[in-house]
């Protein structure tokens, strides 16, 4: 008898475990991110790293919607604090991003020449040193050039990096602080790159400008620096430039360009001229590129049905020596 007993307990772990692994695997699929005043949730459709991975946008009401242009910049009631998309958690490699020219514009895995593309690992930093994303309604119009930079702009929204303790999932839609900005210029385009932190974080408080990141966090900026100007040496290519030769403008600056690039967002979706990029929103009012949820969930279900992962090589965990001086 105390033998079956074993038995039975076995099999019962057994099941309860089962069910376990098929609700974390459902889940993982279905994630809410909580904002200040609203909710996004994200649902995955493909197979994580793999080409047909994609990251939806859902609102509050289960609607989808574009982290490009239905989410907005501003975080109401709150002066100063913008939502943040983050396309990629800290100390990740995969290089994922809003994706400009399909509907609805999901998170992607960027490719190149039909292969996956992961950063390399730069000693002594591993993947990319903060949770990096996009500042939702904005846009750098290739169109314009950029007076202080002399460059036109990249055609992207604008680039974030949040500087916090915390490392954010993939998707997630969180408030941020501005305090400086630099700039790449890459391939001959302005690349504004804001530093923010998240309000939430317990220095938030202490970090209102630029000078504030290198009092409390010492070296971080020498670190992004150095992380740009040399993240794609290891791919042959040249070392990548910066305006104001590198330097880190102040808050009030960084503030201009993030109404600079709001303005040019405007500008594109009240455009009626042809563009690569997709202006399909459910939310924007007035926009000719709106469209109904019913017809807005047809296209997250024309994708393909959630997947297993795939797996990564380890290839993604080798060092890159091409720092001087890190050596």
């Amino acid at each position: 008898m105390g033998t079956h007993f074993m038995t039975s307990c076995v099999r019962l772990r057994t099941c309860l475990t089962s069910a376990s692994g098929r609700l974390q695997t459902a889940f993982s699929h279905f994630q809410t991110h909580s904002g200040s005043k609203m909710a996004y949730h994200t649902e995955d459709r493909g197979s994580a790293n793999s080409d047909n991975f994609r990251i939806f946008f859902k609102n509050e009401s289960g609607v989808p919607v574009s982290p490009f242009h239905d989410i907005p910049l501003n975080v109401e009631g709150q002066n100063g604090v913008f939502n943040m998309v983050v396309e990629i958690p800290r100390w990740s490699n995969a290089k994922m991003e809003v994706c400009k020219d399909e509907k609805l514009n999901p998170i992607k895995q960027d490719t190149k020449k039909g292969k996956l593309r992961y950063v390399k690992n730069i000693f002594p930093h591993h993947g990319y040193i903060w949770n990096y994303g996009a500042l939702p309604q904005t846009y750098e119009d290739p169109n314009i050039v950029t007076p202080d930079t002399g460059a036109k702009g990249d055609s992207d929204p604008i680039d974030v990096c949040e500087i916090g303790f915390k490392i954010h999932d993939r998707g997630a839609v969180i408030q941020v602080k501005p305090v400086g900005i630099m700039c790449l210029i890459d391939e001959g385009e302005t690349d504004w790159k804001v530093l923010a932190i998240d309000v939430t974080d317990p220095m938030a408080d202490k970090i209102n400008d630029v000078g504030d990141v290198e009092t409390n966090f010492p070296g971080l900026l020498r670190a992004t620096y150095e992380w740009f100007k040399y993240y794609k040496v290891p791919d042959d290519k040249p070392e990548n430039s910066f305006a104001f030769d590198g330097e880190a403008k102040n808050k009030e600056y960084t503030l201009k360009v993030i109404e600079e690039t709001h303005e040019q967002w405007k500008a594109l979706l009240a455009s009626s001229e042809e563009s690569k990029i997709s202006r399909v929103n459910t939310t924007v009012e007035n926009s000719k590129f709106k469209i109904e949820g019913v017809e807005a969930e047809k296209i997250v279900d024309s994708t393909d049905k959630p997947g297993l992962a795939q797996p990564i090589s380890q290839e993604v965990n080798k060092w890159y020596y091409v720092i001087p001086g890190a050596k």
